[in-house]
């Protein structure tokens, strides 16, 4: 079977979050990330789509139901496209984190198999668990996901045969849509 997987990330959280580590934390958008979404679901809402997953969080679960609305397509929630639990961290600002903490967060890239920021997920607890739910999704026509920063990450590099210290550069900005053809 063949098909599109469309990958996109959440739009901006709201501006109480900026700077902060939010892995696992829901929040909704910003001013800015709701006109990002208000944006997104009129240029989604044009192109041929048969299925929608999202993450479960608030942040895709929105951008989800607007899209679902205007097409009329069956929405799913797979929280193995949530964003990676940052355990201990989460909430807390980088700097904070990296003042208690030193360099150790540079680790995230360092050591993805083995180093669990905040005792959460490792690089490569989060990439299996992205690589899982991608293997949940339909195998034909096309599906939108709105999903995470890491979680795609994973998936694109993956997907690219990147070892897991490249899942950086494969991380998507806010409110990115890339476009993945399925075998």
């Amino acid at each position: 079977m063949s098909g599109t997987v469309l990958l996109v990330r959440h739009p901006p959280v709201a501006l109480a979050w900026r700077k902060r580590c939010y892995g696992r934390s829901d929040m909704g958008w910003s001013r800015a990330g709701l006109a990002m979404a208000r944006g997104l679901a009129e240029e989604l809402s044009a192109v041929p789509i048969d299925a929608i997953v999202h993450s479960g969080a608030l942040r895709t679960a929105r951008l989800a139901a607007m899209i679902a609305r205007r097409r009329g397509v069956p929405v799913q929630a797979d929280t193995g496209w949530l964003e990676r639990d940052f355990g201990t961290w989460e909430g807390r600002t980088w700097h904070a984190i990296w003042r208690e903490t030193g360099d150790l967060m540079d680790r995230m890239m360092t050591d993805p198999a083995g180093f669990r920021p905040g005792g959460g997920e490792t690089g490569l607890d989060l990439s299996e668990r992205a690589c899982a739910a991608w293997g949940r999704l339909p195998g034909s026509g096309t599906t939108l996901v709105i999903a995470h920063g890491g979680p795609i990450a994973a998936v694109r590099a993956w997907q690219a045969g990147e070892p897991l210290e490249a899942m950086v550069g494969f991380i998507p900005a806010c409110g990115d849509v890339v476009e993945v053809l399925r075998d």
